[in-house]
């Protein structure tokens, strides 16, 4: 395939399906070794140098997120320096802030929970009480009774058989000299030291890189990329665009629900509600993990306070509707938050950089992924980050649709379709994506890749997929009638008409083929035969009588007896464009035999634009698309004329010319 054919072919899915990324392989690939070798040796450089590389991951996150900010100050009218400076203070005064607060609130619990002690302690036993002897509960509470009861019995044991009492050991004595300050204060802020000075080194890397961003996306641009400019600042702006967008609205999402949590338990009686809302919107940016944690220690808490169990059951109604709420009408509202990663990728994702830096990247793991799926996207040799991690399909719908035919899997076949056919017609699906995939496959067949049982294969999953589709098919017959009869009604009343079904203009409409029969049989294979089934199940939506025939019943002339005799156009499908002269022969064969009915041929191709078919002297209509095919069928323009039959002239031979002239002579 050419360059040029695959910018047509990308150019028209994008109008047809939607924009997503085509993927190809050429047959002379580079081999993959070269990257899988970089990508281990970047893994060793992130697990080795994590003390150097996780603060500045942090700083460098934290920059796209603070960008918008800064260039919005700078705009207002701010110089450079005053912006970073404001923005830099403010975003990490906020964070100190939460960070006391949270401290606060954790103190004050962890000076509380002795006295919720007893409550838990009433509430196990309680449970206890009230299995059966077979019971769960029972069970476990008495395998853990006699486990701790081995314990002790293995810690009274005395060391040395025939002495009667363990000896005592030793209690060591700590003496604590209050004479020497210097060394408590070293003791107590000797742990801090190593996180303050983490958090200077983050404040003064993002100072510095919000003051000099242009600076760094040149030189960047001037390392990676100076050979291909328009690819490279691509590249930087989808990145920084998307995990902006992405930490921008997950925090608003995750305030969205921690705000209302906080009410909601204060208003249900929990302890420090805030502590639990504002431990909610740090932990949801956690990927799946964050939002169990935040839910199990509010519940943890109403056990522990509550006598009761209706302070449990209360806490569990405030999170089931906020997380209905949020999954349903806040995360779809801020259509933003998508980041381009599949939810599996999103899952590996968090275990591989949990595994890589602990906790901290846990929580950067979406924001670091999406980085790398950006790189797959723009630099080739990485294009299998984008194919693992991201969340576009990377086969388009009529490869899908192909690939699922070659494996004889019509149902899941037939769960694609269904999807396609929720926002578009019968007539879209099989002219984009199933007529295409059926050419896919005469593709492989003329290369010799496809045996003729594959290809019976994929003729019965095509029509078990075609009849799966049948009650589509009649729901949108049903739906053309009572447009029609709307249409009439308003006619009859001198009302103007409805407009045309959204998606077709008036120049691909179809006519109406009520009172009308059409004969579609397949040229010559088992793929044209299926053609004609899915051009047949379209006739049949716009109202015709359609007969739906195979191939195989043209050379022993069943055919020509289950066309009906009042059809009133036999079209005959082929998936080779080379087919022509063969589509010729059938044609003569059928105008011969039914003069009064038009007989046209339908050469497919890939493209959906109308070009010029191939001139068939003898066929009434010749078309290229489903489309096209289906006005043509369904049209009320007359036969043409039947050719005159050619006569065959025999060439006699010498002896009879001979004897001819001797008597002649006579």
């Amino acid at each position: 395939m050419s360059s040029s054919d695959t910018k047509i072919t990308e150019a028209e899915l994008k109008n047809d399906l939607g924009p997503h990324r085509v993927y190809s392989t050429s047959p002379s690939s580079p081999s993959r070794m070269p990257a899988f070798a970089s990508v281990l040796a970047v893994i060793a450089i992130l697990y080795f140098g994590k003390e150097v590389l996780l603060p500045l991951a942090i700083a460098v996150l934290l920059t796209f997120a603070l960008a918008p900010i800064s260039s919005r100050l700078r705009k207002l009218g701010l110089p450079r320096i005053p912006a970073v400076i404001v923005t830099v203070v403010i975003a990490f005064l906020v964070l100190v802030l939460f960070g006391l607060v949270v401290a606060g609130h954790v103190a004050e619990v962890a000076q509380n929970l002795p006295a919720y002690q007893g409550n838990i302690i009433a509430k196990i036993r309680s449970l206890q009480e009230s299995g059966t002897d077979s019971g769960i509960v029972r069970r476990l509470t008495s395998v853990v009774e006699s486990v701790g009861r081995e314990l002790s019995n293995a810690e009274e044991r005395p060391v040395a058989p025939g002495t009667g009492s363990r000896p005592r050991e030793p209690v060591l004595v700590e003496i604590f000299a209050p004479s020497r300050p210097i060394e408590t204060l070293t003791s107590l802020i000797g742990p801090l030291l190593g996180p303050i000075a983490s958090l200077g080194l983050i404040i003064v890397v993002v100072v510095f890189m919000l003051l000099e961003r242009e600076e760094l996306r040149d030189r960047f641009i001037r390392l990676v990329g100076y050979g291909d400019l328009h690819r490279t600042t691509e590249a930087i702006q989808e990145a920084g665009s998307r995990v902006g967008r992405y930490l921008l609205m997950q925090l608003v999402v995750n305030c969205a629900y921690g705000v209302p949590l906080a009410f909601g338990l204060w208003a249900v009686g929990i302890p420090n509600p805030a502590l639990w809302g504002m431990l909610a919107i740090v932990l949801r940016f956690v990927p799946y993990i964050g939002p169990v944690i935040a839910t199990v220690l509010p519940l943890f808490l109403a056990f522990a306070v509550d006598p009761g169990w209706s302070l449990v059951l209360w806490v569990g109604a405030i999170f089931l509707v906020l997380e209905l709420t949020s999954n349903n009408v806040i995360e779809p509202w801020l259509y933003g938050s998508r980041t381009g990663l599949s939810p599996l990728a999103i899952i590996v994702a968090a275990i591989f950089w949990a595994w890589l830096w602990g906790p901290v990247g846990l929580v950067l793991s979406t924001p670091l992924t999406v980085c790398l799926a950006v790189l797959g996207r723009y630099v080739p040799q990485f294009e299998f980050l984008e194919v693992v991690f991201g969340s576009d399909p990377v086969l388009d719908p009529k490869e899908r649709l192909y690939q699922r035919l070659l494996a004889g899997d019509p149902d899941e076949a037939t769960d694609y379709a269904e999807e396609f056919l929720e926002e578009d017609y019968l007539e879209d699906y099989y002219g984009k994506v199933a007529i295409p995939a059926l050419l896919l496959a005469e593709k492989d067949r003329r290369r010799g890749v496809l045996t003729a049982e594959q290809m019976e294969q994929l003729f019965g999953t095509a029509i078990t997929l075609v009849s799966n589709l049948a009650e589509i098919a009649q729901e949108e017959e049903e739906e053309e009638e009572e447009e029609e009869e709307e249409e009439e009604e308003k006619d009859s009343a001198g009302r103007p008409s409805t407009a045309p079904k959204e998606g077709n203009g008036d120049e691909n409409e179809l006519p109406d083929g009520r009172g009308k029969t059409v004969f579609c049989i397949g040229g010559r294979g088992p793929l044209d035969d299926a053609s004609a089934a899915m051009l047949a199940q379209v006739l049949q939506v716009q109202g015709a009588e359609v007969v739906a025939a195979r191939h195989s019943d043209i050379p022993n002339r069943r055919a020509m007896s289950l066309v009906p005799k009042q059809s009133n156009a036999i079209v005959v499908c082929f998936l080779n464009e080379d087919s022509a002269r063969h589509a010729s022969i059938l044609i003569r064969r059928f105008k011969r035999i039914y003069p009064a009915m038009r007989v046209g041929a339908v050469l497919w191709v890939e493209d959906q634009e109308e070009r010029l078919p191939p001139a068939l002297r003898e066929a009434d209509f010749v078309a290229t698309t489903l489309t096209s095919a289906a006005r043509e069928a369904l049209a009320d323009a007359p036969p043409s004329s039947v050719a005159p039959a050619r006569k065959i002239r025999t060439r006699r031979s010498s002896n009879k010319t001979g004897i001819a002239a001797a008597r002649s002579e006579l």
